[in-house]
C-alpha cells in the first residue's frame, strides 16, 4: 500500500509530494531532491571557505617544493647528474615506501566492490582501445598508448582527491578515495611498470635484431660478391647467401645483375628476406653464373633443410622473441622495489585486519620517515625536470591540449560509462566521476622520467592540471548534482 507523505524542505522553501511504500525510500528521495535544490539555489554553499582552504593547504606546499627545485637548477645548485640521481631515489625508495604505507593502512575486508569494479572496468576499456589503436592504426604506437593510459586513468587522488571530495560529499566518502589510491598502488602502478619494462625490453631486442640483421647482410653480400667476381666456385660448389635487406645494398644488386638480371629485379621488388643457393653449372664458359644455375627461395616461416644451417636471426615478432621479452620484463620487475611494496602492503593489511595486529613502532617510524617525503620529493623531481627544459610548456601547446582533453574529458567519460554499467547510482556514482576528473597523478611522471617516455607531456599535465582542475572539478560537481 502506498502512503502519500507531504514533506516540507524548510531549508530550501519547497513542498514535495512523495509516494512510497516505506520511510527508507522516502528518505532517499528527499535527500536527492534536497541536494539538487541546494545546488540550484547556491552552487558554492556546499563548499565553504574552510573546505577550499583545506584543499589549498594540500596543494600549495607541493608548488613551493617544485619552485624551490626549479630555482636550484637555475642557480646551478644541482647538476644534471645529481638531478637524475634525485629522480632515481624517488622512483626506487620514496614511491615504494609511500605505496606500502597507504596500502598497509586499509581494511581490505570493507571495500566498496562496485566502485572497485567500475574503476577496473574503466581502465581495462581504456587499455583495450589504446592497444587496438597501437596495433591497427598506422599512427598508433606502444609509446603513446602507455602515455595516454597514464593521462586518462591515473589521477592525483591522494593530494587533491581526498580533501576536495571530502568537502564535497562528506567525511564518509573519504574511504572511497583511499580505496582508489590503494587500487592505483596495487594494480595500476604495477601494470604501468610492466608496460614500461615491456617497451624497454622490446626496443632493446629490436635494436639488437636490426644490428645483427645488418651485419649478416653486409658479410653475406661481401662474401657473395668476392666469390662471384673471382669465379672460385667449383662445379659442385654451392654458395648459400641470406639477404635480410636486399634493396639497401647496391653492391649486392650489382652482383646479382651479373648472375641473372631477372633475379636482381625480383630482389628489388620483393621486400622479404631471400635465401639464395648459387652454384656453377657445366655449361658456363663466361665469368659469373648462368641464369639456370640460380635458385631463389623466399624465406618466411619455413626451415632450411641443410646439414650446416646458416645463422638464422629470429624475428622480434616471433613467439620465441615474445617469451624472451616477457622473461626480461619479469626479471626487471622482480628487482623493482615497487613490486614488493604492493605485495607486502596488501599482505600486512590482510593480516593486521584479520587478527588485529599493529605494526611495531620501529617499523612504523622507519617507513614513515621516507614515505612522508615521497610526494614532496616527487614534486621536487618535477621542478628539476621543468628547469631543464627550454620552454615553460615543455611538450608544446598542441600536445598539452591533447593531454588536458585526455585527463579532464576522456577519463571521466569512460569512468561514467563503466560506473553505470556495473550498477553505481546516486552519490557514489557522482564521486566516481568527479574523482576521475582530478588532475594528473605525480607518480606516473616519476616513472615516465625514469624510463624516458614523454616526461615533458606528463610534467605539463601535472603542473597545469593542478591549476585548472579546481574549476573543472566544481563544474562536474554542479552538473552531476542537477
Amino acid at each position: 500500500m502506498l502512503h502519500r507523505r507531504r514533506i516540507r524542505l524548510t531549508h530550501v522553501g519547497f513542498r514535495v509530494m512523495v509516494e512510497s511504500a516505506d520511510w527508507e525510500e522516502t528518505r532517499i528521495v528527499v535527500e536527492k531532491i534536497s541536494f539538487s535544490l541546494q545546488i540550484l539555489n547556491n552552487p558554492t554553499e556546499m563548499i565553504n571557505f574552510g573546505d577550499l582552504y583545506g584543499v589549498l593547504t594540500a596543494v600549495v606546499p607541493l608548488y613551493v617544493t617544485m619552485f624551490l627545485a626549479y630555482a636550484s637548477v637555475k642557480w646551478n645548485i644541482f647538476s644534471p647528474q645529481q638531478c637524475a640521481g634525485i629522480n632515481r631515489f624517488v622512483a626506487i625508495f620514496a614511491v615504494p615506501l609511500l605505496s606500502f604505507e597507504f596500502i598497509s593502512r586499509i581494511n581490505p575486508y570493507k571495500m566498496n566492490l562496485k566502485f572497485i569494479a567500475a574503476d577496473s572496468v574503466s581502465k581495462i576499456l581504456t587499455l583495450i582501445v589504446l592497444f587496438l589503436w597501437a596495433n591497427l592504426s598506422k599512427k598508433g604506437n606502444l609509446d603513446w598508448a602507455i602515455t595516454m593510459f597514464s593521462l586518462s586513468t591515473l589521477p592525483n587522488t591522494l593530494v587533491m582527491g581526498i580533501p576536495l571530495l571530502k568537502s564535497m560529499y562528506g567525511d564518509d566518502k573519504e574511504s572511497i578515495m583511499v580505496q582508489a589510491v590503494v587500487l592505483q598502488c596495487i594494480i595500476w602502478y604495477t601494470l604501468l611498470l610492466f608496460l614500461f619494462e615491456y617497451r624497454e625490453a622490446k626496443n632493446m631486442i629490436m635494436t639488437t635484431y636490426e644490428k645483427e640483421s645488418s651485419n649478416c647482410s653486409v658479410s653475406s653480400s661481401r662474401e657473395f660478391q668476392e666469390r662471384v667476381e673471382r669465379n672460385t666456385c667449383n662445379e659442385d660448389d654451392v654458395v648459400s647467401v641470406i639477404l635480410s635487406t636486399p634493396p639497401s645494398n647496391p653492391h649486392m644488386l650489382q652482383s646479382l645483375n651479373r648472375v641473372a638480371p631477372a633475379i636482381a629485379s625480383a630482389v628489388e621488388d620483393d621486400k622479404r628476406e631471400l635465401h639464395l643457393f648459387i652454384w656453377k653449372c657445366r655449361c658456363c664458359i663466361s665469368p659469373g653464373v648462368c641464369e639456370q644455375s640460380v635458385e631463389v627461395c623466399s624465406r618466411e616461416d619455413e626451415k632450411v633443410a641443410s646439414t650446416e644451417e646458416p645463422n638464422i636471426i629470429q624475428s622480434p615478432r616471433s613467439l620465441e622473441m615474445l617469451k624472451k621479452i616477457l622473461k626480461m620484463v619479469c626479471f626487471k620487475l622482480v628487482k623493482n622495489p615497487n613490486s614488493y611494496a604492493s605485495v607486502f602492503g596488501l599482505t600486512w593489511a590482510l593480516t593486521s585486519c584479520r587478527w588485529e595486529i599493529k605494526k611495531p613502532q620501529i617499523l612504523e617510524n622507519s617507513v614513515t620517515i621516507l614515505s612522508d617525503a615521497g610526494l614532496g620529493m616527487a614534486m621536487f623531481s618535477l621542478g628539476l625536470f621543468m628547469a631543464s627544459q627550454t620552454k615553460l610548456i615543455a611538450c608544446g601547446n598542441r600536445l598539452a591540449a591533447y593531454g588536458m582533453v585526455a585527463r579532464f574529458v576522456a577519463g571521466p567519460a569512460v569512468m561514467a560509462v563503466a560506473s553505470i554499467a556495473v550498477g553505481l547510482r546516486g552519490t557514489i556514482l557522482q564521486v566516481s566521476i568527479v574523482q576521475a576528473s582530478l588532475p594528473q597523478g605525480i607518480v606516473p611522471f616519476v616513472f615516465a622520467r625514469e624510463y624516458n617516455l614523454h616526461p615533458d607531456v606528463l610534467s605539463t599535465a601535472v603542473i597545469f592540471g593542478m591549476i585548472i582542475s579546481l574549476p573543472i572539478t566544481m563544474l562536474y560537481y554542479i552538473l552531476l548534482g542537477l
